[in-house]
């Protein structure tokens, strides 16, 4: 089992993260946010990585901090569960549809954080959530995990559907970049010999 844990604790946060990319997509999170506890039950179950997380942060100011680092401690066991990449396809892409939001999502586990985010929200908040705290997540995400990642909205009308088929997308593409290639066992998916 591809695994790892990583413990980040600040004068704002305090959390702790446990993943296992072949896992079968079981969850176990509390962020004390309850919407983005909601999106990342999603990202685990849709990518097929096991994943559990307490986070304790400063959330009498704003969500931000919490969220933002979540995303920081996820990439980097991300990255730690990866390993040097050998034998994994690398490449991800997903188109998901639910109800009125389309989004499409690439991306590439290159070691190269680079972030690409087409979505607009036609709210600003979500309940409480405020809706910029997505595009926070998914950039703390690619930055720490070393990862490429673009992310578009085609269409959307509904901001909760348009975050959560945003989290559904980039984890079909996570679930298909991280996965053993079965042609390339043992092999680094790069012609540079390193990733």
């Amino acid at each position: 089992m591809r695994e790892a844990s990583v413990t980040r604790n600040t004068a704002e946060t305090q959390i702790e993260v446990r993943i296992a990319l072949d896992g079968t997509g079981s969850y176990d999170n509390q962020t004390g946010v309850g919407f983005f506890d909601h999106m990342l039950d999603q990202l685990s179950r849709h990518s097929l990585i096991d994943l559990t997380l307490r986070a304790q942060g400063d959330t009498h100011i704003d969500d931000h901090h919490t969220v933002e680092d979540c995303g920081i401690a996820i990439g980097q066991a991300l990255a730690k569960a990866l390993g040097d990449k050998r034998g994994i396809r690398r490449y991800g892409a997903f188109h998901l549809a639910m109800d009125d939001a389309l989004i499409r999502a690439a991306l590439d586990l290159s070691g190269r954080p680079y972030l690409v985010w087409n979505v607009d929200f036609p709210t600003a908040k979500i309940g409480t959530f405020d809706t910029e705290l997505v595009r926070e997540f998914f950039q703390a995400l690619s930055t720490h995990g070393g990862i490429t990642l673009h992310v578009d909205c085609l269409h959307g009308l509904n901001s909760h559907h348009i975050a959560e088929a945003a989290f559904k997308a980039v984890a079909r593409a996570l679930r298909e970049a991280v996965e053993p290639d079965p042609r390339m066992s043992g092999v680094l998916p790069s012609t540079k010999g390193a990733l």
